[in-house]
C-alpha cells in the first residue's frame, strides 16, 4: 500500500501562482509515472500534467506554459507549479502515481485525497 498526501491549495487571485506537493509514502514500493489531474464542479476528472521516471513530461494544453511538473525521487514527491492562474483553473487537484510494490511483483494505481485550488478575485 502506498499513501499519497497532497497539500499548497488554496485560494489565488486570477494571475497568482500556487505550487502543490504530493508526497508518497509506504514500504518496498518504486514510484513509476507520477501525475495531477484535476476535477471542477460539475465536470469529469481531467488530466493537467504527468511526468515519467525518467522526467519526461506531458501537459494538458490548457495549462502549457503556466503550469510546471516536478519530481524529487529521493524524497518521493511529486510537485506542480502552476502561475498566471485563472478563474477556470478552479478545481480539486488529485495527485497519481504509478507503483511497484516490491511484495506483490505488481504495478497499482494511487490516487491522493485531493486538494483544493481556487482562483477568484
Amino acid at each position: 500500500q502506498v499513501q499519497l498526501v497532497e497539500s499548497g491549495g488554496g485560494l489565488v487571485q486570477p494571475g497568482g501562482s500556487l505550487r502543490l506537493s504530493c508526497a508518497a509514502s509506504g514500504r518496498r514500493f518504486m514510484l513509476n509515472a507520477m501525475g495531477w489531474y484535476r476535477q471542477a464542479p460539475g465536470k469529469e476528472r481531467e488530466l493537467v500534467a504527468t511526468i515519467t521516471r525518467g522526467s519526461v513530461t506531458n501537459y494538458a494544453e490548457s495549462v502549457k506554459g503556466r503550469f510546471t511538473i516536478s519530481r524529487d525521487g529521493a524524497k518521493n514527491m511529486v510537485y506542480l507549479q502552476m502561475n498566471s492562474l485563472k478563474p477556470e483553473d478552479t478545481a480539486v487537484y488529485y495527485c497519481n502515481t504509478e507503483t511497484f510494490e516490491y511484495d506483490t511483483g505488481r504495478y497499482a494505481n494511487y490516487w491522493g485525497q485531493g486538494t483544493q485550488v481556487t482562483v477568484s478575485s
